[in-house]
């Protein structure tokens, strides 16, 4: 079965918004407004977006979706 992935489109500035929930939309791999991630489904990543939720637009896709599309994943961090 294809791994599920989370869309993440980054759709509101973050400016004037709490540091953290900045910090939280960079560590999604965000980096430029209305930029779009694909990152693994799981409770970490579901956490972040939940606190940015306002700011970001979520869609779900699979691991073949990705491939198709020619999406990137998001950055890793050394």
């Amino acid at each position: 079965m294809a791994e599920t992935r989370l869309r993440v489109t980054w759709t509101r500035s973050a400016s004037g918004k709490p540091r953290r929930q900045q910090e939280t939309v960079r560590s999604l791999g965000l980096r430029k407004l209305n930029q779009t991630v694909e990152l693994p489904d799981t409770p970490a990543v579901r956490g972040m977006i939940l606190a940015v939720r306002h700011l970001v637009k979520v869609s779900l896709t699979t691991g073949a979706e990705h491939r198709q599309n020619g999406l990137q994943d998001a950055p890793k961090e050394a």
